[in-house]
């Protein structure tokens, strides 16, 4: 794999195209999620039925991402599939302008992940390709700071929008994000797949060797053995089962439980993707100067101090200490997701073999998706059982055992030829 860098002779429109396909792409699956969570659960839905709302975007996330990576990788076709499935993300949408059961729009917001699934094992295939060995940690920090803007802006709208607008035109703004993305992504230059596979298109081909690509044989999981990539994939699940499942609980957790307004609670889930902007593009550039691994380790703790911190945000009387608590925990969050998410995504693309780079950023969706299945129904049911300061504590022992995982098993995989060059090397 070549380690030449070409991310800083990508022209300013380009990285203009995957800012703007980023952005809105992920302002559509935060709106969207925010204001399904707190409509069902001020129309009396369980802690369990919010929490669904994030497992089955989950589900859709866990089960086609690695299929639509791999179906990218095998056909060559990354722009067509890119732009097919974010078009069948904003048709998947459509229904929530008119759908009110709960379990119907849930089910929606499962239909959708599906396609929306698509998404980001080639774009991050198409960014770690351009920042090559040595630019790979800033091309991914630059992709993902953009991508926070979007969360952000998906959060801060959310609290907004739902104090302005009925659900209907609610979800036909949602809708209307979408279609934009879809657009936008039509004019990503994704560069094609691997060598010779573009005029590869027949269905039982492609069908056989995403399957041999899912399900490999013993004699074909080198690849993730290297550097212990398969126990990275292992700790994404089991911190992503502790963060998700307390994020899933915020849209009632925060008005609810610590009596912040709707507002308040828009600004403060703002504030985890809006610091994401920031220390995405520092982690990135710490990532290819200093190494992957200890900002994976570091990540996966800090993921495990904001559960905590969470549950403590229930524990001053004063409604604005409550609130300067839980911004804390969310500020936390946000610097611990960037270096964990920046060190793992340049990890992946270090190790991944030639033409399977889509296909192994699509399995880190599918670690995450674990996690997100698991982790929301979980808390939902523990935070039912037991309150929301006992649920929050015990989701942060699974990143905990995230943290000693990547700590002892996982192996440096910063190219040696970068390694050599920070320290002085000919």
């Amino acid at each position: 794999m070549s380690t030449e860098s070409t991310f800083g002779r990508v022209g300013v429109p380009q990285r203009v195209v995957v800012a703007l396909a980023a952005a809105t792409h992920f302002v559509v699956g935060m709106l969207m999620g925010t204001s399904l969570g707190f409509t069902i659960g001020a129309n009396g839905g369980s802690d369990l039925a919010v929490g669904l709302v994030s497992t089955a975007y989950f589900v859709g996330l866990m089960c086609f991402a690695p299929v639509w990576g791999a179906i990218a990788d095998v056909t060559g076709r990354r722009k067509a599939v890119l732009v097919g499935t974010s078009a069948a993300a904003t048709l998947a949408i459509a229904p929530l302008v008119v759908v009110r059961d709960p379990w119907l729009s849930i089910g929606v917001r499962a239909l959708y992940a599906t396609f929306a699934a698509g998404f980001m094992p080639i774009m991050l295939a198409v960014s770690s390709e351009r920042g090559g060995g040595s630019g790979r940690g800033r091309a991914l920090g630059f992709f993902n700071s953009a991508r926070a803007v979007g969360l952000s802006g998906g959060q801060f709208a959310a609290g907004v929008l739902l104090g302005l607008l009925l659900p209907s035109a609610l979800f036909a703004v949602v809708v209307g994000f979408s279609l934009l993305s879809t657009v936008t992504a039509v004019f990503v230059e994704t560069r094609g797949g691997p060598s010779g596979s573009a005029g590869r298109v027949d269905i039982e081909t492609v069908t056989a060797e995403v399957r041999r690509r899912l399900l490999p044989a013993v004699d074909d999981r080198t690849h993730l053995r290297r550097h212990g990539l398969r126990w990275l994939y292992v700790a994404l699940a089991l911190r992503n089962a502790t963060v998700l499942g307390v994020l899933a609980l915020m849209p009632v957790y925060l008005p609810d439980h610590l009596g912040l307004s709707e507002f308040e609670m828009g600004a403060l889930l703002a504030l985890n993707p809006a610091g994401q902007v920031v220390f995405m593009y520092v982690f990135g550039r710490i990532a290819d100067d200093s190494g992957r691994k200890g900002l994976v380790v570091v990540g996966m703790a800090g993921s495990a101090v904001f559960a905590l911190v969470a549950a403590a945000a229930a524990v001053p009387a004063s409604p604005d200490a409550r609130l300067a608590v839980a911004a804390a925990a969310f500020v936390l969050i946000a610097a611990s997701f960037s270096a964990m998410t920046t060190g793992a995504l340049a990890f992946i693309g270090d190790v991944a073999p030639t033409g399977r780079e889509s296909e192994l950023m699509g399995l880190r969706s599918t670690a995450k998706g674990v996690g997100g299945v698991v982790g929301p129904a979980l808390v939902g049911v523990l935070a039912g059982a037991f309150g929301y300061e006992a649920a929050f504590v015990a989701a942060s022992l699974l990143a905990c055992a995230a943290t000693a995982l990547v700590a002892g098993l996982l192996g440096e995989s910063r190219p040696v030829a970068r390694r050599d060059a920070s320290v002085g090397g000919d």
